[in-house]
């Protein structure tokens, strides 16, 4: 993160916080992210995207003067755990919301929940919480981990069928639970033959060996979730090793508006599956990303869509309750309601409090400016819920 950016953002914190304190009763956010390390980038664009939201509501959720309280979990569960109870026995946060990795999201989700506050994910989605870990306190504005990598395994499917190729994929992720959910996620849908199904250290920033692996196997495509500095490496190392020429590289997380300013040209072509992409053809969308790059500078990416959903979405609970968070009950109503207009466009609560929206196979491509970013070619699932709901007993 810039320096101007760092002042902005605390500047921007400052106000909120100023803000909050003048009012009787602030509402009080607790946002979790990554804001340190290879991955940072990550948990930048879930912050600024959840900060533009409430600087638009002039500072306030529901109405009420707002105070957001960042933590940077570090990608560390332990530390993570630390901070979140911070945030509930000394902030006295009513809504707990972010949270970039799904390693860190199983070990802060139990804490929040437990203690009966609201938990808003602006990103992690693991199956553990989809299915039957599933709580009434737990509301994702994201998706589950999933389902965007269901979207190259339908888009691989679809292909093989149609003698287009993919007869024979290699799949690599690193060795966690979003990791391994995104393999599945691909598995769900593609029949063909997995020549290889490769796991890496979560962090890791050299692929050689692996992608000497993955030219052995002479595979028909490649697909890949190795988000944030991870996944500018592969990138990088991937096109170097000349594999682009030959093998198409087919992902989820790893090129996207967080990787491509570092990865360029080397991705251009390269195919990802999102619920979201900057030229998402609506009016809310437009707004947005207009704002945000007059804002930050800078392109969105889907984490910071889904943490402006994520505040836009507390804002919208907090009307329906005028402001008011004691009577859990209602504040989970209204939540569940989902009643403010997304940048995704279609988006509504399934039975497990996880959206129910649409998925794109989306593309690396050129803005007239010059600027790299994924473009929408086409619609792969519509008003598309995830595989889990049904394993959840909601109490």
């Amino acid at each position: 993160m810039g320096f101007k950016g760092l002042l902005a953002s605390t500047a921007l914190l400052g106000t909120l916080a100023l803000s909050g304190a003048a009012a009787a009763d602030p509402v009080k956010v607790g946002l979790v992210s990554t804001l340190s390390g290879p991955s940072a980038v990550l948990g930048q664009h879930m912050r600024d995207g959840f900060l533009l939201a409430v600087k638009e509501l002039g500072g306030k959720l529901g109405g009420q003067q707002t105070e957001v309280i960042v933590v940077d979990d570090e990608l560390k569960p332990d530390i993570a755990v630390q901070k979140v109870k911070g945030l509930l026995e000394r902030d006295k946060v009513d809504f707990v919301a972010g949270v970039v990795f799904s390693n860190v999201m199983g070990a802060v989700a139990k804490p929040v929940t437990a203690n009966e506050t609201f938990l808003i994910s602006g990103n992690a989605g693991p199956s553990t919480i989809a299915g039957a870990g599933c709580s009434p306190f737990f509301f994702s504005a994201s998706y589950q981990n999933d389902q965007n990598h269901e979207v190259l395994g339908k888009y691989a499917q679809d292909r093989l069928v149609q003698g287009k190729g993919f007869k024979k994929v290699v799949l690599i992720a690193p060795n966690y639970q979003a990791g391994k959910d995104s393999l599945a996620g691909f598995k769900r849908y593609y029949k063909g033959e997995v020549a290889d199904e490769i796991y890496t250290q979560l962090g890791q920033l050299d692929f050689s060996a692996e992608l000497a692996k993955i030219a052995a196997a002479k595979p028909d495509a490649v697909f890949t979730f190795m988000p944030g500095g991870m996944g500018v490496n592969l990138v990088k190392q991937y096109r170097q090793a000349g594999l682009a020429d030959t093998t198409p590289f087919l992902s989820a997380f790893t090129v996207d508006e967080t990787t491509l300013p570092a990865t360029g040209d080397a991705a251009l072509g390269f195919y990802s599956g999102a619920a979201w992409a900057p030229d998402l053809d609506t009016p809310a969308n437009k707004a947005f990303v207009a704002a945000f790059e007059k804002e930050y500078g800078y392109i969105p990416a889907l984490y910071a869509a889904q943490g402006y959903d994520a505040a836009k979405l507390i804002d919208s609970a907090l009307k329906a309750t005028g402001g008011k968070t004691a009577d859990k009950a209602a504040v989970r109503a209204a939540l569940k309601k989902a009643d403010f207009q997304s940048v995704r466009g279609n988006f509504k609560f399934n039975t497990n409090q996880f959206p129910i929206q649409d998925f794109y196979l989306v593309k690396v491509g050129k803005r007239p400016d010059g600027k790299v970013e994924t473009m929408v070619q086409e619609k792969v699932f519509s008003n598309y819920g995830d595989a889990y709901a049904e394993k959840c007993e909601m109490k």
